[in-house]
């Protein structure tokens, strides 16, 4: 049961983690589309350019897009992840619940079993008296 504890513990650790990560990723997505909207009104206003800043600012912006892009991905895939594991941690919890029912059961079949034992114990001390 500690091991499942600790499995179950570990999971939403690393669910947390994946949390963080994904805010995280989803603050630099803002700051990234920030940027790239910065740079797109930059580009507008600018009139006169040489071609060669001009090719600058277009591998810029491709970057920056490109990095929008990739940030997309990772925090879809983070939500996914976290999905999963909270699926996982449902199914675990799920399954500790009925260990923990069935310990109790076994518990309560004990508790009966020596109860009766007990019982039997003293009868029997009470006949061997007699007998005596």
């Amino acid at each position: 049961m500690s091991k499942c504890h600790s499995e179950l513990t570990q999971q939403e650790q690393e669910l947390l983690k994946i949390r963080r990560d994904s805010d995280t990723k989803a603050a630099e997505l803002a700051k990234m589309e920030k940027m790239l909207q910065q740079t797109k009104s930059l580009m507008d206003k600018k009139t006169e350019s040489g071609s060669e800043s001009m090719g600058f600012q277009e591998n810029l912006v491709e970057d920056l897009e490109e990095k929008v892009r990739s940030s997309r991905r990772y925090r879809r895939n983070s939500l996914h992840h976290t999905q999963m594991l909270e699926s996982q941690m449902k199914t675990v919890k799920g399954e500790l619940v009925g260990t923990l029912d069935h310990l109790q059961e076994l518990r309560n079949v004990l508790r009966r079993s020596q109860q009766k034992a007990e019982e039997r114990k003293a009868a029997m001390e009470k006949l061997a008296a007699g007998l005596r």
